[in-house]
């Protein structure tokens, strides 16, 4: 059985709506809930004009359970 893993390459903080948002390695952007795991429970995030975007260092990734 074949796995697909697509690993996080960007953090950023969505100042706007005061969330975590991830861009993968395909460039598609995710949001991030508050929930004990969220990248397993990650959303679509389609950046808005009014999104402010502010990318974020990369040890947040632990943090946000993120993979590597």
């Amino acid at each position: 059985m074949l796995t697909e893993r697509t690993h996080a390459v960007a953090v950023y903080a969505d100042r706007a709506g005061g969330q975590w948002v991830v861009r993968d390695g395909a460039g598609e952007f995710w949001l991030l809930p508050h929930t004990d795991n969220p990248w397993r429970d990650r959303r679509p995030f389609e950046p808005a004009d009014d999104s402010d975007l502010e990318p974020v260092p990369g040890h947040y990734r632990g943090l946000l359970g993120l993979p590597y």
